[in-house]
């Protein structure tokens, strides 16, 4: 028998119930960190950094976060320094969200990380699982776009704004569109 909480099973990247009551309470703290978060003084950066730094896994130096920010837990999303998200960035991290140095994230990006089974009694049954998300160094992010579980984007690459990326991206490209694709090289 599995004696694994769901917790650790959602960490493993195994199915695993969402609504488990220890998942519930980490979905909980998130969720109280984020509204103090969206609802600070906006003047404060350190308040906001010192409820970023708690929240997420790292959160580098000289980084930025525009309220409002949405997260499952925080614990699995990792910003690197100097990185800038605008307003509206939603970090479904199920799965750990990984976001390089010198990332620039335009308004209203989303880092979706969940799974749902495509067979209707699984779903039914709530169960769910999650891919990781890897964004590199120096990305940029357009305005709207849609990261899906399990993408890798390599560094230097830029997503236009409103793609959707269903799959790997190489480093130092262009890519646009639903699903993204590759449009040229980006320049030196």
């Amino acid at each position: 028998m599995d004696t694994r909480t769901m917790r650790e099973r959602m960490l493993a990247g195994e199915l695993y119930i969402a609504d488990d009551p220890g998942l519930a309470r980490d979905a909980e703290r998130a969720m109280a960190l984020t509204h103090q978060l969206n609802t600070a003084d906006p003047n404060d950066r350190s308040l906001r950094r010192e409820l970023l730094t708690t929240l997420l896994g790292a959160f580098g130096e000289d980084s930025e976060i525009r309220p409002p920010f949405r997260c499952d837990y925080g614990y699995q999303t990792f910003i690197g320094a100097r990185t800038f998200a605008n307003f509206g960035l939603i970090s479904l991290d199920v799965a750990r969200v990984t976001v390089g140095d010198d990332v620039q994230v335009g308004p209203g990006v989303q880092l979706l990380t969940a799974l749902h089974p495509v067979a209707a009694g699984p779903r039914r049954d709530k169960w769910e699982a999650a891919k990781p998300i890897t964004i590199g160094h120096n990305v940029w992010l357009g305005g709207g776009a849609i990261v899906l579980p399990g993408v890798t984007i390599g560094d230097n690459t830029v997503v236009g704004a409103g793609a959707v990326v269903t799959r790997d991206l190489p480093p130092g490209v262009v890519a646009v569109g639903n699903p993204a694709r590759v449009i040229r090289q980006v320049e030196p």
